[in-house]
This record gives C-alpha cells, sequence and structure tokens, in this order.
C-alpha cells in the first residue's frame, strides 16, 4: 500500500481556514435571506448555496479529519482532538440559547422553563436537535420558530468522526481505491434512492433522510480519497480540475448526482490546497463559531424587527453580529480547550517568532 502523503509540503501551507470561514459565511448570508424573507435580499440566494456550502465542508472535513486519525497516536489521542475541537462551543451555544432565550419568551419564566425546555436542552447537547429545535414562547412569530437550524450538521459531523476508526481500519486491510469508490457508489446509491421516493410520493421525510450520514457520505468519502491520493492529485491537478468543472457545469442542466460529490471535492480540495492565500489560522479559526451562533442571532434581530425597512443594513447587522460573536466564542471558549499542538495554537505562537518555523496543518 502506498505510503500516507503525512508530510506533504501542502498540508503545512493551505488555505482551509480561510476557506471553512467564507463557506461558514455563505451560510450566514444564505440564512439570513431565507428567514428574513425579504424580497431585497433575493440576489443572494441567487449565486450562493447554502446546500453546496454544507457540502463542501463535508469535503474538507473528509480531508483533514482523516488526516487527523492518520497523525493521531492512538484512538484516545484522535478522540480527545475531535472532542476538544467541536464540544465545547457547541455546549456552550446551546446552553446559552436555552437560558438566554427565555427573555424574549412570550411565556413567563414558570411556563418557560417545563418539559419542553428540558427536552430542548437534553436532545441538543446531544446532537439530536431533530427531537426539540423550539424553545416554549420563543420566535413563534418568525417565519420559522426553529432556535438553531443549522446545527443538524453537526449530528452528521460527529458520526463523521464516529465512522472514520472504521473506515480507516478497513482501508488499511482492503484494496484502498475499490473500497473508497463501493463507499461512495453505496451514499450516492442511499440519497439518490430516497430523493426519488421524496419526489414520487410527494413525502418530505425521504429528502430529510437523504440528507443525513448515508447520504451525506459520500462527500466526505471523496475529501477522504483525494487525501490518501494527493500525490496523484498534484501531478495531474490540471486533468483533475478541468473534468470536475465540466461535470459541475452539466449538473447544473442536468443533474449528476454520481459525479457531483467527487468533482465538488477536487474543485474544494483545488482551492484548499493550491493558490495559497496566507496563514488564516494566525488570527484563529472563527468559522466554527460563525456557523453555530449566525442562526440564533439572525432570529433574535428578526424577533426584535431589526432594520425591517432597510433589509440590507439588516443583512450587515446579521453578518457583523455574527463575526463579533465568533471572534468572543473562539477567545473566550473555543481556544481554551485545544491541545497545544493544535495548528491554530502553533500558528500564533510561531507568528510571534522573529523567524517563524512551519508547523504541519493539524486539525
Amino acid at each position: 500500500m502506498d505510503l500516507l502523503p503525512l508530510d506533504h509540503p501542502r498540508l503545512k501551507k493551505n488555505n482551509f481556514d480561510l476557506l471553512r470561514l467564507l463557506l461558514a459565511l455563505t451560510v450566514c448570508l444564505v440564512h439570513a435571506t431565507e428567514l428574513s424573507g425579504f424580497e431585497a435580499l433575493r440576489s443572494v440566494t441567487g449565486f450562493l448555496s447554502s446546500r453546496i456550502a454544507v457540502q463542501a465542508f463535508f469535503v474538507v472535513s473528509g480531508f483533514l479529519i482523516v488526516m487527523s486519525y492518520e497523525r493521531s497516536s492512538s484512538l484516545l489521542s484522535y478522540t480527545s482532538k475531535r472532542i476538544r475541537r467541536i464540544y465545547p462551543a457547541y455546549f456552550t451555544v446551546v446552553l446559552l440559547s436555552a437560558l438566554g432565550l427565555a427573555l424574549v419568551s412570550r411565556l413567563p419564566l414558570a411556563e418557560y422553563f417545563s418539559l419542553s425546555w428540558v427536552k430542548y436542552l437534553l436532545a441538543n447537547l446531544t446532537f439530536l436537535n431533530f427531537i426539540q429545535s423550539t424553545l416554549p414562547g420563543v420566535f413563534e412569530a418568525n417565519r420559522l420558530p426553529a432556535v438553531n437550524g443549522a446545527l443538524w450538521t453537526l449530528k452528521v459531523e460527529v458520526m463523521f468522526y464516529v465512522s472514520v476508526p472504521l473506515l480507516v481500519f478497513c482501508l488499511r486491510r482492503a484494496p484502498r481505491l475499490p473500497l473508497l469508490l463501493l463507499v461512495y457508489a453505496l451514499s450516492v446509491g442511499y440519497a439518490t434512492f430516497l430523493l426519488g421516493a421524496a419526489a414520487q410520493t410527494g413525502n418530505a421525510f425521504y429528502e430529510q433522510l437523504a440528507r443525513q450520514l448515508p447520504g451525506q457520505f459520500c462527500f466526505f468519502v471523496a475529501g477522504a480519497g483525494l487525501f490518501y491520493y494527493l500525490p496523484l492529485f498534484e501531478r495531474r491537478v490540471k486533468l483533475f480540475v478541468s473534468l470536475a468543472a465540466l461535470v459541475l457545469l452539466i449538473d447544473h442542466w442536468t443533474p449528476l448526482p454520481w459525479l457531483q460529490p467527487v468533482a465538488l471535492a477536487v474543485i474544494v480540495l483545488f482551492f484548499g490546497l493550491f493558490l495559497y492565500a496566507g496563514n488564516f489560522g494566525k488570527y484563529g479559526d472563527f468559522s466554527y463559531g460563525v456557523y453555530i451562533l449566525h442562526f440564533p442571532l439572525i432570529q433574535l434581530l428578526l424577533n426584535a424587527g431589526w432594520s425591517a425597512e432597510h433589509p440590507w443594513l439588516f443583512l450587515a447587522t446579521a453578518v457583523c453580529l455574527t463575526f463579533f460573536g465568533a471572534i468572543l466564542m473562539w477567545n473566550l471558549v473555543e481556544k481554551r480547550f485545544l491541545l497545544r499542538s493544535s495548528h491554530y495554537v502553533s500558528s500564533v505562537e510561531t507568528s510571534q517568532e522573529v523567524a517563524p518555523v512551519k508547523q504541519p496543518a493539524r486539525v
């Protein structure tokens, strides 16, 4: 079996920090447009897609999380890194929402802190937000009463993390490429079948199932596959990117569900690994904070009727407030739980040195 590209130069200097921030901001802009319903903002969804942004997130996760596991000294080390990176900020957002939104609930405190409140807290703290997505008396006048509709992807992301040890275990004992292709095909087949069932029956539940782990795993596996075959990707990058761009162009007019995930992965990882734009990690990673904070902050602005007469001011306020919250989340919560070996901790330390030494990117 080929050697893993753990010391590849492009793993040391890449654009993944910037790319994830841009993807998170894309989701923020689209959700602000959709949740507000302001006609003046419709142009935003004309050239930005939260669906594509989330799929791109899954591609990046496939590349970086598999790399993180391959670099980890043990399963315990891998698990610790994943929990430290994702759960402290997630826990903070869920708890702040559950407690702080009592101030905007139409119900008195005695009715707000009810069984439904407990159900919301427990379900969301365990990534089961689909069980209870609303809080008592909160955002009932908004177009969508959900407190944080973006959290569904975190459940899928955590399931990716859980699946990686098994996936890598199998990849180390079976022919790598055939196994990756098999898993990819099963995932696409699952999603295609359910989306077809949704179209035939009109039952949106099938579409919701298609968005869950088996259906999204093709994007994750495509990212993981390009990690394992990074040297080949680099040698044939012009051919890969040209074919991927052609597939995505055709997919825009005629859906190509069997090719779109891998084509998207090629384009996303091209921008992540090539055309280096600088070390954004030295400032911290605000993408996660932007992603998990934007939805409730947008809902709060809508609940308060902020700038209903000035849609673009509303959009700018939502983005600025979200970004400010993400900076606070990074500095007060996220960074404090990271290991010193983290890419972000080492990036800050090396940027302060007179002659910085490049450190391998870590997740």
